[in-house]
């Protein structure tokens, strides 16, 4: 195991979900940890409520969807720590819940830059600092949807499969600055995820799409069983303190239980399964009754 010894790690999306688990256990672990927060009211009370527990962590502005925000805030840690943090967590994540054809390019552009362009500028960032100190962490935390694409939620997996492809070209690319990569692959936990996700589908719901319905039904049932974060926060300080960390943790039931079904199962099977859980069909639809409720007339042939 490698000891934290006050050495500094980044967390993106820190005020809520994983994020906020995440940097409450590092800081009792021992890190230096630097809550990286869109919020500055959600930073102060993270601060607030860390001091109640007898945790010190500092806070830097960190909007990931902005380029400018991402430098400044990397320059700031830089100052913080005599160079940069040695570690990099990209936990900061949004939904996007609805079909393909009802989210537009505006929703699908903020999802990427989010979950997708967000991390992938701060592990640039970040890169030559750490390579500076003679190597470092980076810790990316996708989800099991971006190895098990799902209807009704096909931009979220599109970036979360994306980020997982970036993190293992990364892996390679930074094995000579000594920097680890690490990708963490969870499945449903109890963060505001799935509400926000709940609030998407009643947004863009024009109610001709039936998966609207058994959707919200499946996340709304998913959201009142699943566990709380700790076992992804618990996974990040493993990703960070080992002395060789894995490439992949897959987090969670179901995601372990899904991620080895979609990979051996004929995709037939796996659409099969998605039409059943989502409720959209797999035939078309009857074609609409004739106007005023006959049978059009017959044509005549020569």
């Amino acid at each position: 195991m490698v000891a934290s010894g006050g050495r500094s790690v980044l967390v993106t999306g820190a005020t809520g979900g994983f994020g906020r688990v995440i940097v409450l256990r590092l800081a009792a672990a021992g890190w230096d940890v630097i809550a990286g927060a869109r919020d500055g009211g959600k930073a102060r009370a993270l601060v607030a409520e860390a001091a109640g527990r007898g945790l010190a962590l500092r806070t830097v502005h960190l909007d990931v969807a902005c380029e400018d925000s991402c430098r400044q805030a990397v320059e700031e840690c830089a100052q913080m720590t005599a160079g940069g943090p040695w570690a990099l967590v990209n936990n900061a994540g949004i939904p996007q819940a609805g079909p393909v054809a009802d989210v537009d390019d505006v929703r699908a552009r903020r999802l990427l830059e989010v979950n997708l362009l967000g991390p992938a500028r701060l592990c640039r960032l970040v890169l030559p600092g750490m390579a500076a100190h003679g190597g470092g962490r980076i810790v990316n935390i996708s989800s099991g949807l971006g190895r098990v694409p799902w209807p009704m939620g096909a931009w979220y997996s599109a970036g979360k499969h994306a980020l997982s492809a970036l993190t293992h070209c990364l892996r390679v690319e930074a094995a000579h600055l000594g920097v680890r990569v690490s990708l963490i692959e969870p499945g449903a936990f109890a963060t505001p995820m799935l509400s926000r996700a709940l609030t998407d589908l009643d947004t863009l719901n024009g109610g001709a799409n039936p998966g609207y319905t058994a959707t919200t039904r499946l996340f709304t049932a998913v959201d009142r069983r699943v566990p709380g974060p700790e076992p992804v926060a618990r996974t990040v300080e493993t990703c960070l303190t080992a002395r060789r960390p894995r490439p992949r943790y897959v987090v969670g039931r179901e995601a372990r239980l899904l991620i080895p079904l979609h990979t051996v199962l004929p995709l037939a099977w796996t659409d099969r399964l998605k039409h059943t859980v989502t409720g959209l069909p797999r035939t078309p639809a009857p074609p609409p009754p004739p106007i005023g409720g006959q049978a059009a007339p017959a044509k005549e042939t020569a």
